[in-house]
């Protein structure tokens, strides 16, 4: 008879990776008495049995250990055409069955008959082998009764084990504390006594004492004593100094320790990086002959050890690197010094650092600048520039204005784009399909301005047109109708447009019918309608007509980071239609952002013009910037605002001058001289009046 003739065909396998606690569930559940552990690759590399389990519980061995620490480190194999009879088994009762590398089954010797386990023609060899065993062994069935146990499970019950039904009776009756197993209720895991501990190993066996294919289940109570426990304690000590140390050394700091002595224990892989210091060249060794040999021109540790409280030095280390230390005492729980701890940072790459920061700080302007050339020359950006917080405000205001059908009063000097917010709104909103006329109060003269906002009808006045002409809320119905400086609307017209803001009609001159139109009013100012109510020039109750939702739009002075993103896209519209390739120098952009631009974007958007039509170069330089600043009505930075008392108009003259001799000069010390003035004057009055911040 041949191996393939008794082996199991659907072997079980283990993982080198799989627990004890796997192994003995799979045994339990089995009833086999080992399997073969498994590489990676799927391929036998030792085998694991319930002898090695036993063995390994009671050797202090935890559930959670991994089948390969205690696996058996040969393969115990044979071939599956190998006859029985000349199985080596060498005091193995488990055999891997393969051929070349691949598993086959198993032959297990617990299950073969009496005639082809090893040891065969001895009298009764199962029981004469395990009735001397030195270890207490119990036969049980399935539910615990006692079938038959050895003289040393004899001797540990007593007549208990004789007198009692089952195990756990009899090691109840034996005055022993029973704890259960948790992966099988009612199983005995422990049994404590006194000084004595036994732990439980189970498997399951052919039973001898029955025929057939019944089994039962072996329990080997291995007394584990206090070599358990401490076995416990060295594995749970050494997993957490292994974990420390791999904390330490993940560190980005360089990490020193030292006994109390001042002797080398530690030293982190940072530490070496950092100082160039091998841990073998320094540990062991007292810090005392490291700093007479050279490696350190002196310590902190030793500083630590005579003060016992942290310590700071710039330390040079063998090698020439400067280094910044620190130690730390740390006391054991009678108060003596036990340790000190150093951590170590390299002073030369935080300088480096610093230097960097430093250099990106300088050239965070002229990233700033490219990026915003960048993103004009790829076209970016609506109409409407927002940079500033305010700007940001208006624009968030302008969307949500733009959903409802409110009459919207837009304030703001002259030049700072009230038409384009106009426009904007008009774009997301529901009208957007419809027209969007614009009409200035100012521009079109008085006589004719009526008939311009309401029409009128054939023969109406001398030189009408015999067709007549609709006027401008009647062009912009379903529709938006922008009046751009509504202030300048003499008192009459104010109660003819006010009437047909209320009744939503208009009547064109020479005509008796009014013509409904629905049109949306967008009004737009740069005078104090305010204070023209209180000179009796404006009327209140057009006045709170137009300004259901006033939005007041900054100046460019308020919102000068904007200038950047205007003068780009000036220069990109401006190349463009005149067929040019004219670039700016940022100390060009320096100097326009610096501008108080009176006139605001519109003046902005001229200048622009002018340096790209005259500019002598391909570069627009500072100095064309300055000679067209000069030449840019900058006098009308001077000129008194209205209602503005003697002590503002000086103040804001004298911020100008400031300002501009700054500009054209670039220093104080140079601006100082073409003022006639100090030039800590110059300092301290641009600080004042906030030209320049501390």
């Amino acid at each position: 008879m041949k191996v393939h003739d008794v082996m199991q065909q659907s072997a079980h396998s283990l993982r080198r990776d799989d627990t004890l606690r796997a192994a003995a569930a799979l045994f339990r559940a089995t009833g086999i008495g080992g399997a073969p552990v498994l590489d990676a690759g799927g391929f036998p590399e030792s085998v694991f049995t319930s002898d090695d389990l036993m063995r390994a519980l009671a050797g202090g061995a935890s559930l959670s250990d991994p089948v390969s620490l205690h696996a058996r480190g040969h393969i115990c194999a044979v071939h599956p055409q190998t006859p029985l009879e000349d199985i080596a088994w060498y005091e193995n009762r488990f055999l891997a069955v393969v051929d070349g590398p691949r598993l086959m089954g198993c032959v297990d010797a617990s299950r073969l008959g009496p005639d082809q386990a090893p040891g065969r023609g001895e009298a009764d060899p199962w029981a004469g082998a395990l009735r001397r065993f030195p270890e207490p062994l119990v036969l049980c069935q399935d539910d615990g009764v006692i079938r038959w146990q050895n003289d040393a499970a004899r001797c540990v019950l007593g007549d208990e084990g004789r007198r009692a039904r089952t195990l756990r009776q009899a090691l109840v009756q034996a005055g022993f504390r029973v704890e259960d197993d948790p992966a099988e209720p009612g199983a005995v895991a422990l049994a404590v006594r006194d000084e004595s501990r036994y732990l439980a190993a189970r498997w399951r066996i052919p039973d001898p004492t029955r025929g057939g294919d019944e089994t039962a289940r072996m329990v080997h109570l291995r007394e584990a004593g206090d070599r358990h426990a401490v076995l416990g304690k060295l594995r749970a000590m050494h997993t957490l100094a292994r974990e420390m140390r791999a904390v330490i050394d993940s560190s980005f700091d360089g990490i020193f320790i030292t006994d109390g002595e001042g002797t080398t224990i530690l030293v982190n892989r940072a530490y070496e990086r950092i100082t160039g210091i091998r841990a073998s060249e320094v540990l062991g060794r007292n810090m005392r002959d490291l700093v007479s040999e050279g490696f350190y021109d002196q310590s902190v540790t030793l500083r630590v050890l005579k003060s016992r409280k942290s310590e700071t030095i710039i330390q040079k280390v063998k090698g020439g690197k400067t280094i910044v230390v620190t130690g730390n005492p740390v006391d054991d729980a009678s108060g003596a010094l036990w340790r000190v701890v150093t951590n170590v940072r390299d002073v030369t790459e935080l300088q480096r650092l610093q230097e960097e920061l430093e250099k990106l700080s300088a050239l965070k302007d002229r990233y700033r600048l490219e990026l915003a050339s960048l993103r004009g020359a790829m076209g970016g950006g609506g109409r409407i520039v927002v940079r500033s917080k305010r700007m940001q405000e208006v624009h968030e205001q302008a969307l949500r204005l733009a959903l409802v059908d409110s009459t919207v009063l837009l304030l703001g000097e002259s030049g700072v784009g009230k038409e384009v917010v106009a426009s904007l709104i008009h774009d997301h909103s529901p009208r957007r399909e419809g027209p969007f006329v614009k009409v200035s109060c100012a521009a079109i003269p008085e006589p004719l301005l009526e008939s311009e906002l309401f029409g009128y009808v054939c023969g109406a006045f001398t030189g009408a047109s015999k067709a007549g002409k609709p006027g401008v809320f009647e062009l912009a119905h379903q529709g938006t109708l922008f009046l751009d400086e509504v202030g300048e609307l003499p008192l009459g017209l104010q109660a003819k447009l006010l009437r047909a803001l209320q009744e939503r009609k208009v009547t064109r001159l020479g005509d008796v019918r009014a013509k409904e139109v629905d049109v949306r009013i967008m009004a737009a100012t740069n005078r104090d309608l305010e204070a023209m109510m209180r000179q009796g020039t404006f009327r209140s109750d057009l006045f709170y007509r137009l300004s259901v939702v006033p939005l007041v739009v900054p100046p460019l002075r308020e919102r000068r980071e904007a200038v950047f993103d205007f003068i780009h896209r000036f220069l990109e519209r401006f190349n463009r239609k005149y067929g040019l390739s004219r670039q700016i120098d940022p100390e060009a952009c320096d100097a326009l952002a610096a501008w108080d631009w009176p006139g605001n974007v519109r003046q902005l958007e001229n200048t622009m013009e002018r340096l790209v039509v005259l500019g002598p170069g391909d570069v627009i330089t500072r100095e064309d910037a300055l000679r067209a600043l000069s030449g840019n009505g900058g006098g009308a930075t001077h000129a008194p605002a209205a209602g503005a008392t003697l002590r503002e108009t000086l103040t804001r003259a004298e911020a100008e001058a400031v300002r501009q001799a700054l500009i054209m000069h670039g220093s104080t010390r140079a601006a100082a001289k073409s003022l006639g003035v100090n030039q800590s004057t110059v300092v301290r009055k641009a600080r004042r009046l906030g030209i320049v911040r501390d």
